[in-house]
């Protein structure tokens, strides 16, 4: 009974702790501005802090919440960097569905009150695809599995492990696993669960696959958490049906971040592991021919299309010719990703996909 009050007082001061350390927003209340509590579900969803509810702010939100959507839809952390992606970010909000606020009221360490507005943005399905698709980002193709994560925690009492019931403590990992496009499950903590800290201090991942056995799919992400000085020091473990993908650890003043390496490391691996190349093209020059420029307004038409794309890389007038406009272009990813992203209402191909034969586009 007296191990069992203790294990519990622990608990307790795990959570006040840590919670206080990382000034997470509390549960206890939390309000969307108009109608029901707005969330982000899905791939092509994003939750974004942001100061207030202005346009600028609002249209700042958008940049960050596609990055934020096409870093879940390709598994790259990096994915707002990649060629081309910065031109489409600053278009976000042509790809924005529709957008929402939430209100959320939580406890700073202090135990003072504090509040935030969330920026939830739902993106066009098809915009977003075609954009990853015209840059030739990776796909991470659904369904996404749900790793189970056994985390065990010593603030220098003795280990103890973080299950459902602590669900708040492993916060800062569950929800950087939302952001990276997947989601982490938790152990119930039941006794023999429990019993299982010591397999997961030393990392014995054969150990912890066994007790793992009744959680499906079977991945299992094993990490520790612990002081380290006057800060924190996590060592993660992330296995695949028995087969150690990764190892690594992080250190930090903040114990949120430390935590949420783990996500990330679990995100890299699968998505270095099952992430699909997508089939866009290799960089290259090519020569287009564009009819319909009858006047100087439908060149500067033509050339701020051009511009707009951001897989034209380069852009050089050759000569004219009889069908038209001849046009150098640089592709980021060829022919393959200049056609996705085409767009219909500017102008359309005339000759269609012709080995050999200079591509010839009409200029509506």
């Amino acid at each position: 009974m007296h191990r069992q009050k203790r294990s519990l007082n622990m608990m307790t001061w795990l959570l006040a702790a840590l919670l206080g350390t990382f000034a997470v927003s509390g549960t206890a209340s939390a309000q969307r501005v108009e109608g029901d509590r707005a969330a982000a579900v899905g791939l092509y969803a994003a939750e974004i802090p942001v100061r207030s509810q202005s346009e600028s702010e609002r249209e700042a939100g958008f940049t960050r919440a596609l990055a934020q959507v096409l870093g879940k839809l390709s598994g790259d952390r990096n994915a707002a960097q990649r060629p081309g992606v910065s031109q489409e970010l600053r278009r976000a909000a042509q790809y924005v569905e529709g957008y929402d606020y939430r209100q959320d009221e939580g406890v700073s360490s202090r135990g003072s009150p504090t509040f935030t507005t969330t920026l939830v943005v739902r993106f066009r399905q098809a915009d977003v695809d075609a954009v990853a698709g015209a840059l030739g980002l990776p796909v991470w193709p659904d369904p996404r599995p749900k790793p189970v994560m056994w985390l065990a925690i010593d603030d220098g009492s003795g280990p103890r492990l973080v299950a459902l019931q602590q669900n708040n403590v492993a916060r800062p990992t569950l929800q950087r696993a939302i952001e990276r496009g997947y989601r982490l499950g938790l152990p119930s903590g039941n006794a023999a669960e429990q019993a299982a800290v010591g397999a997961i201090w030393r990392g014995d991942t054969a150990s912890v696959a066994r007790i793992s056995a009744r959680y499906n799919p079977p991945m299992q992400l094993i990490g520790k958490l612990y002081r380290d000085g006057a800060g924190w020091k996590a060592d993660w473990i992330f296995v695949d049906s028995g087969r150690v993908l990764a190892r690594w650890s992080e250190t930090g003043a903040d114990a949120r971040r430390t935590l949420a390496s783990g996500a990330d490391g679990v995100a890299d691996a699968l998505t270095k592991r099952y992430a699909r190349t997508s089939p866009a093209g290799a960089p290259s020059t090519q020569a287009i021919v564009f009819s319909g420029i009858n006047s100087g307004a439908d060149y500067i038409k033509l050339s701020a299309q051009l511009q707009r794309m951001s897989v034209v890389r380069g852009i050089r007038p050759v000569r004219a010719t009889p069908m038209g406009l001849e046009v150098e272009l640089d592709l980021l990813t060829g022919m393959t990703g200049f056609r996705r992203m085409a767009d219909e209402n500017v102008f359309v191909e005339a000759d269609g996909n012709i080995e050999g034969v200079t591509p010839v586009f009409h200029l509506r």
